[in-house]
């Protein structure tokens, strides 16, 4: 995939409070400055603040330095880490014409139901239980989603999520998580090739 080197690129991630949205929208942030990119933003707005309720966290990332700081309100990249809230939210809403949406879901891209946009889809939860990422009884998905991300938009590499992970968590937590992250890169699957 070719990238536009002006573009500003917006991701919008939807998740509930407690899968670590925010901590995902950091590392990925952290991974595009690694990759080279000069401007990199990060940003959570989480409404009522308690855990399961609907929380939005968003990147934006460039090639040239940024100088909007607020939310995202038209994605070009919509992330979204409980498929559940595809029934509760619109997670489309204000996506530009040629986004693509990446989906937790054991579903096929092509089941999701959405066709105005390229779709991903990858079984986050289960590589997330298979590389240890429980705690608590919750599985933490925020960290392997980033491969889908990696593998459906190619505007990260997975070696600069690897290393922007290990800068968060260290010892046997870095090495589950980096697992989580490389199974689900592999296991990401397209309705078809998206546009940079």
């Amino acid at each position: 995939m070719t990238q536009n080197e002006n573009k500003v690129y917006e991701i919008r991630w939807h998740g509930r409070g407690g899968q670590g949205a925010v901590t995902g929208a950091m590392i990925l942030a952290e991974a595009a400055y690694m990759d080279g990119y000069k401007g990199v933003t990060a940003a959570p707005f989480f409404g009522a603040e308690r855990r399961g309720a609907p929380i939005i966290a968003t990147n934006r990332i460039s090639r040239d330095e940024i100088k909007t700081y607020s939310l995202v309100e038209k994605p070009d990249i919509v992330v979204v880490l409980d498929e559940t809230l595809l029934d509760v939210i619109d997670v489309t809403n204000g996506m530009k014409e040629n986004g693509i949406i990446i989906i937790n879901s054991t579903r096929e891209p092509g089941d999701i139901g959405i066709s105005a946009f390229t779709v991903a889809t990858t079984d986050a939860s289960h590589y997330a239980e298979e590389a240890g990422l429980v705690v608590s009884g919750a599985t933490i998905v925020n960290t392997c989603i980033l491969g889908a991300i990696s593998r459906a938009t190619g505007l990260v590499s997975l070696e600069s999520i690897e290393q922007a992970i290990r800068n968060h968590f260290s010892g046997s937590a870095a090495e589950k998580n980096i697992k989580g992250t490389q199974l689900t890169y592999e296991a990401t699957k397209l309705s078809g090739e998206w546009k940079l």
